[in-house]
């Protein structure tokens, strides 16, 4: 039996499509979660089997979120890593990580996901790859379905512990035979090439400094002999770059270039550290890259290329990163940090700063290209994190693709006095929480509430759980 959906009367529609359309007095009709018909309301059928009236909102396509790590959820904010940077943060997290058991992974996965629920997100990528304690990517792939989120789940890895020239301890490390068994498991078992679908698995060793090089060929193959994606973190710190230098002789995107980490299947978290040569390698190959301003401000990492990215033809999306890294989900928080930070890097000058007309002040008209714009933020939000997940079902509202999208009240505090241009006050003004969130043409948000589950007993085993963790007990 066939379900439908009209949303209708929308004050503000977001299309994303190829005219980039903004409709005022918008909405679309969607069918068994698939988008039909997208227009003025007077254009659309007058009932479905559920109607949503977006009268005095905005609605945008669901946003798409290109790197996280859902378990870190328990261990925000942790006292001894709010002063660090990457590796002593690392450092301060691994063994308290490694005791997150099958509870304590889906307590958190439901608490991360239905924050991104909240903030206009209705696609989750997650880089999970510490695997001890009984827990499993399955408990992940379960709490997605229960929520209703659509979720690209990682089977993630870490091989190299510290006895082998590896950062993390011996006892937070995978035999690689048993990494590769279960990666084939999980991808079998869960893996969903098709249209809208709500599950997909990535291959994603951790990073250059917690894997072999064997283990990063071998699952480079397996993936491509799979048909999955890959993604690892790279170029997120100099400890890095220095690392594979002393390691290997290599900067580290030459080093996965040698290892077959080059190609339209790849994409990297953060990419920070990259040269013009690098940029123009990823743009080449189709390499995308996950960008995670919140993560990179608050680790003191530096600022991605991003705007580079985007002339050059790179696929850029958005990412929170970790809830250990950023201690919060909110995608639409991230939109904005997008924005400001690259403006932030607009004003610095060379060598970090943009090196074309520096000595013209920002807002010179031969500077106007260097401006990220609002609407540039919203679309790496949403084109620009499809893309990266090799997905073109979603990220725009238009027929063919997914009903994802979720809508924001106009009439509240946060956007008083910058309806001058509504599409914009989305980026420029105070992140709001979602009025409605809608995945697959299903309610997950309803009136800035969770409505597939209640989440209160979710919240207070998920602080036991976070505190236990943290005390060691």
């Amino acid at each position: 039996m066939v379900q439908s959906l009209l949303l209708k009367n929308a004050d503000m529609l977001v299309t994303m499509d190829g005219a980039r359309r903004e409709l005022v007095g918008g909405g679309l009709y969607a069918e068994d979660g698939v988008i039909k018909k997208v227009g003025r309301t007077s254009e659309l059928p007058d009932t479905a089997d559920r109607v949503i009236d977006a009268k005095g909102q905005i609605v945008l396509p669901g946003f798409v979120n290109t790197h996280h790590h859902l378990n870190q959820t328990l261990t925000r904010n942790l006292p001894a890593a709010q002063n660090n940077n990457l590796f002593p943060w690392l450092q301060a997290h691994y063994r308290i990580w490694a005791k997150t058991d099958p509870e304590a992974s889906r307590a958190s996965t439901l608490v991360g996901l239905a924050e991104l629920a909240l903030s206009g997100c209705t696609t989750v990528f997650d880089h999970t790859y510490l695997f001890q304690s009984g827990n499993k990517v399955d408990y992940q792939i379960e709490a997605a379905r229960d929520l209703g989120m659509r979720f690209h789940a990682s089977r993630g890895s870490m091989s190299l512990g510290e006895s082998k020239g590896g950062l993390p301890p011996d006892d937070c490390v995978e035999d690689e035979e048993d990494i590769l068994n279960d990666t084939v498991r999980v991808i079998d078992r869960y893996h969903d090439a098709g249209h809208g679908a709500m599950t997909r698995v990535v291959v994603a060793p951790c990073s250059p400094f917690s894997v072999s090089e064997d283990l990063l060929l071998q699952s480079a193959a397996l993936a491509r002999d799979k048909g999955v994606m890959l993604h690892t973190h790279l170029c997120e710190t100099l400890d890095e770059e220095r690392y594979t230098l002393e390691r290997f002789g290599k900067r580290p995107v030459e080093w996965m270039q040698g290892l077959d980490w080059t190609g339209p299947d790849v994409w990297f978290a953060h990419a920070i550290h990259v040269d013009d040569d690098e940029i123009r390698l990823f743009a080449a190959t189709g390499c995308g890259a996950a960008h995670c301003p919140c993560s990179n401000m608050r680790l003191a990492s530096g600022i991605a290329p991003v705007k580079k990215y985007m002339a050059a033809g790179v696929r850029v999306g958005l990412g929170v990163d970790g809830s250990a890294s950023n201690d919060g989900s909110s995608m639409l928080g991230e939109v904005r940090q997008a924005m400001l930070l690259a403006r932030l890097q607009l004003g610095l000058q060379p060598p970090e700063g943009p090196r074309k007309h520096a000595l013209l002040p920002p807002s010179h008209p031969l500077r106007a290209g260097e401006w990220m714009t609002a609407r540039e933020a919203l679309e790496l939000a949403t084109l620009g994190g499809a893309a990266v997940l090799g997905r073109n079902d979603i990220g725009a509202l238009e027929p063919g693709k997914c009903a994802d999208f979720f809508t924001l009240d106009l009439n509240t505090l946060q956007f008083a006095g910058g309806l001058h241009d509504p599409v914009a006050a989305v980026v420029f003004c105070a992140p709001q929480a979602a009025r409605t969130t809608v995945v697959n043409g299903k309610v997950i948000v309803e009136e800035g509430e969770i409505a597939t589950m209640d989440m209160g007993p979710v919240i207070r085993d998920h602080n036991r759980m976070s505190l236990e963790l943290a005390a060691g007990t």
